[in-house]
Order: structure tokens, then sequence, then C-alpha cells
């Protein structure tokens, strides 16, 4: 099987965009032409969330994925990375498929920062209210 499988994963404001590649060595993850881990340095947490749609479908077989991500921060573009890695194997195996999600991991999370209003400081905080 020589597909290549292409999915995008969002999050926040972030884009990830998914090429995963059929390969002999096999579960080479490339962010932005780096590895997972020097793209996320100093911070495993957002590598582990990135590669979880991995660790959740053991046997997904020798892929290589090529991630190009864009835009918001580190959690949302991890955030992001995991979604697409997840659309990626759904379309391999229908099996993959619903693991993924039972885990959630295909459903798109909505939540974003709110706008800040005309007349407060913050989105939600007022101004302090004097009756005097």
């Amino acid at each position: 099987m020589t597909k290549i499988v292409q999915a995008v994963g969002r999050r926040k404001t972030s884009a990830a965009q998914i090429r995963m590649v059929p390969s002999a060595g096999g579960g080479k993850i490339t962010v932005n032409r780096q590895p997972l881990n020097e793209f996320f340095r100093g911070n495993n947490r957002h590598a582990m969330i990135a590669a979880q749609s991995l660790s959740s479908a053991k046997n997904y077989g020798s892929f290589d994925f090529d991630v190009t991500v864009r835009g918001g921060g580190l959690t949302g573009q991890a955030e992001s990375i995991r979604m697409g890695i997840a659309r990626a194997l759904s379309t391999i195996d229908n099996k993959f498929r619903l693991q993924m999600r039972k885990e959630g991991f295909l459903t798109r999370d909505p939540r974003a920062v709110e706008r800040k209003k005309s007349g407060q400081p913050k989105a939600r905080k007022r101004f302090q209210y004097s009756k005097r």
C-alpha cells in the first residue's frame, strides 16, 4: 500500500496539515521540518499531546507524518496535530475511526478566546460600579 493520506486538524486559531506517508522505518513525526520533540523543545507535555492519537492506535503500521502547523500557541498547535493524525489514521481503517471517536480525538473542540467588548477592560470583566 503506497497511499499518501492528507488530513487537517484544527484547534483554537491553529491549523495543522498532515501528510501520512508509508515508510519502512516507521513512526517519525516531523513538524515544520523539525522532529516532534525538537519543535516542542523544553515541553514534553505538548509533544505527548501531539502523539497521543498514535499511542491510542497501538498497531497503526509504519507511517511517517509530515506536519505543517500555523497559528495559535503551543497548546492549540499540539491539539490540532493530534486531531489531524487521528483523522489521517481513521481514513486507513474503520477500527481506528471507532477508537479515535471513543477517545474524542475526532471531535473539533469549539472553545476559543472570547472577544473583548467595548466599555470593559476584558471580555467579561467590568469596570467597578459606583452608585455615588
